[in-house]
């Protein structure tokens, strides 16, 4: 086992500047073991290694020079106790993270634990990766370009495009240079980023975003049936009639779905299963039929036409059901730009 570590020293280097294992860090302790395993004992752990890793341990290696003997039998000692010191091995988050801390580079062994823990332990990032981007933009383009560099590296790559686009340009272009630049960044960097965006950002942004109850409401009412949305309706008329209208402009139904432009309503239909779409038309008005099958191929409308008429009475729930299902498709359309629904004249546009 000693020859083997001994037969990566550095052929400079002399018997007496042998290391001892307090001078050794993560990398190189990892190496010393793997080298003392041998091929037989470490293929196995080779194999499971990313290449990033087989890399940096594979340096590691190759700079070691002399490793004193007892330094060697210590490390492995060492493992070994580890291992053993309980009488069985204690998996948790913090015992893997303290293992890796070990032989990884400590940004490394971060990136590698967010993995691990999966959305929980980026909740704080996919929150702001749903933050509207020219909001984002607002707050980012006071801090510093290195700052706002960390913070689009970790947020989804969509996101952080729309947010470049949207802070100013010489800002930007030196954003994009930091990033480009960019090594790995620190735990503890890291942690102050978030606290202070946890702190000063994500808090004050739940504040001014608060939304109307009313809008709240009408939300509700939306997935509401027919028959409990009238009979809440009709029951809140009569205790609070301003209320209650407030709630039905809010609302949007199937029936606005009446208002898309052409383009819009194709993007729809190509996002809704047929069978759904020939229920939704089998519960409403002639005027809103004629709609979309004026925006469908003759062969399509003929075919949906055909799909209605083989469906026969159907149960005004599964009706309701279907449209409310429609409807939250067009929503999410909307919410990603792919459509503009409004409600009412004008250019009330509806912003989800």
């Amino acid at each position: 086992m000693n020859q083997e570590v001994a037969a990566v020293a550095d052929p400079a280097a002399s018997p007496g500047t042998a290391r001892g294992a307090s001078e050794l860090n993560g990398p190189e302790r990892a190496g010393v073991l793997m080298l003392a395993l041998g091929n037989e004992y470490g293929q196995k752990i080779w194999k499971k290694l990313e290449d990033d890793e087989i890399k940096t341990i594979s340096v590691a290696m190759s700079k070691l020079g002399n490793i004193e003997t007892n330094a060697v039998e210590h490390l492995v000692m060492e493992f070994v106790t580890q291992l053993t010191s309980s009488g069985a091995v204690l998996g948790s988050f913090e015992s893997t993270e303290q293992l890796l801390n070990e032989f990884l580079d400590p940004s490394r062994v971060v990136s590698i634990m967010e993995e691990i823990r999966g959305p929980a332990g980026r909740n704080m990032w996919e929150k702001l990766s749903n933050v509207q981007d020219s909001v984002l933009a607002n707050y980012l383009k006071n801090e510093y370009p290195q700052t706002v560099a960390v913070v689009l590296s970790k947020i989804k790559h969509e996101h952080a495009a729309r947010v470049l686009t949207s802070l100013p340009e010489e800002f930007s272009l030196e954003v994009v240079e930091r990033m480009l630049k960019m090594e790995n960044i620190q735990k503890d960097i890291l942690e102050k980023i978030e606290e202070t965006l946890r702190l000063e950002f994500m808090a004050s942004l739940a504040q001014t975003q608060r939304r109307d109850a009313h809008e709240s409401m009408a939300d509700i009412f939306n997935n509401f049936d027919r028959q409990t949305e009238s009979r809440f309706m009709s029951a809140l008329e009569e205790k609070d009639e301003e209320a209650a209208e407030r709630i039905k402009t809010l609302m949007f139904t199937f029936e606005d779905l009446g208002k898309l432009e052409a383009a819009g309503v194709q993007t729809l239909l190509r996002g809704v299963d047929k069978d759904k779409l020939a229920i939704c038309l089998k519960g409403t008005t002639d005027a809103m039929r004629d709609f979309f099958f004026a925006n469908m191929s003759e062969r399509a409308g003929k075919m949906l036409m055909e799909d209605m008429e083989v469906l026969g009475p159907v149960r005004l729930r599964d009706v309701d059901e279907a449209q409310t299902q429609m409807v939250n498709i067009a929503k999410d359309l909307a919410a990603k730009g792919d459509i503009i629904i409004s409600k009412g004249s004008g250019d009330d546009e509806m912003i989800f």
